[in-house]
């Protein structure tokens, strides 16, 4: 299981009960692991550029997003590294995970030129409006692009918006 941070959205720990059984390994940002519960699976805390591997030939490394990572509003004052993107590499494919970010001038293009040829991103968009205050944790579709480019991708798979509508974005048919 991948955290990419603990918002309420990303991080259920009742899911966590419930699949417990099925959880070979989590893997956690710096400091979120304060707010997994001890359950009967191993918690790995990866902080920026570090990686896990299974001994299967799994790797996973954690990069770096532009997003705040606590939970609780009381939290953001000691929780600076708690938010992460994840690269996996597994058996010639590699996927990037986004996890939640806005864009970053350099964050993508640095895990692009350590992990060139990504396979696929899976890139986070939204919530989008009002944009200026959104545009300081959340990708637009246009920024999710520019990180697909960044990262010198080969496919993307857009993943987050309408999940939870927590915004004053609007929901299209």
């Amino acid at each position: 299981v991948l955290i990419s941070h603990v918002h309420f959205d990303h991080l259920s720990l009742g899911t966590l009960e419930r699949i417990e059984d099925r959880v070979g390994a989590l893997l956690a940002p710096t400091q979120a692991v304060n707010y997994i519960p001890r359950h009967g699976f191993p918690v790995h805390e990866l902080g920026e550029w570090t990686s896990w591997e299974d001994g299967d030939g799994l790797r996973v490394t954690a990069v770096p997003v532009k997003h705040p990572g606590w939970r609780y509003a009381l939290d953001a004052g000691w929780m600076t590294q708690a938010s992460t993107a994840y690269v996996i590499e597994y058996r010639g494919v590699t996927v990037y995970f986004g996890g939640d970010t806005a864009y970053h001038p350099t964050h993508f293009k640095r895990t692009g030129e350590r992990f060139p040829g990504i396979d696929l991103a899976f890139l986070p968009i939204g919530p989008i409006e009002p944009r200026d205050f959104m545009k300081r944790v959340h990708a637009d579709p246009k920024e999710a692009l520019q990180i697909f480019e960044d990262l010198g991708a080969q496919r993307m798979l857009p993943i987050h918006f309408e999940t939870f509508i927590n915004s004053a974005d609007t929901r299209e048919a």
